[in-house]
């Protein structure tokens, strides 16, 4: 078997974990302190955060979509293939170092998104972007660390709290989607999206497109006109 090669590593900001890039052949794994947050095997849930959320925007012109989270790409690509020419999107990305890797060796995976011209990129918290942007978004998509049980970064818990839901909320536009990817089911999560406003529909999407292996959950919430 081909052994894993470590590429480049970086700290997250603001008191996170170590990510690390490494590669085996044509496969890329990123990791935080040694636990896998992603392959390039595994993004068919990742393309299903796009689907699910671009379905519910379909017919509204020139729609702004907002990504939580670059990983390695899939999501944004995704999204960028569902939405119409007049489409815009922005990528939220903490980690400057996933942008560069986006640029550089992961480039080439979803087709260099990063290259769209329709793609804004800030490098900072999905959060920040989402408080200072009210209304602006037809739909939010967020893969953010692992889901509402993070990994890599203990500021991360506050997208998914109370505080972070209603950020969401007010960062839609009404009738706007937010969608948000996670490793596993999370009940206590999906009662905090009600309570905050939002009709509610959880998807189990499988972890490879056609495969018949693990699960992930996509949780549709929609911000009701």
């Amino acid at each position: 078997m081909i052994p894993w090669k470590l590429l480049d590593k970086a700290r997250v900001p603001d008191g996170g974990g170590e990510l690390c890039l490494h590669c085996r052949g044509q496969e890329f794994s990123i990791r935080v302190d040694g636990v896998e947050l992603m392959n390039s095997r595994s993004h068919g849930s990742e393309d299903a955060l796009a689907d699910l959320a671009c379905q519910g925007i379909a017919n509204r012109p020139a729609p702004r979509v907002l990504v939580g989270g670059l990983g390695m790409g899939f999501t944004l690509a995704a999204a960028l293939a569902r939405l119409p020419p007049d489409g815009l999107v922005v990528v939220a990305e903490i980690s400057p170092a996933v942008v560069a890797w986006n640029r550089g060796p992961l480039a080439e995976l979803a087709g260099r998104p990063l290259e769209n011209p329709r793609v804004r990129v800030r490098e900072e918290d999905v959060g920040r972007v989402l408080l200072e942007n009210p209304g602006a978004f037809d739909a939010i998509l967020l893969d953010v660390d692992n889901g509402p049980g993070g990994l890599s970064r203990k500021a991360n818990n506050a997208l998914y709290g109370k505080a972070g839901i209603a950020r969401a909320f007010s960062a839609l536009s009404p009738g706007g989607v937010f969608a948000i990817w996670s490793a596993a089911p999370d009940p206590a999560f999906a009662g905090r999206l009600g309570q905050g406003g939002f009709s509610v529909r959880e998807v189990r999407v499988r972890a490879r497109s056609g495969s018949k292996g693990g699960r992930h959950v996509v949780w549709i919430a929609k911000r009701e006109k």
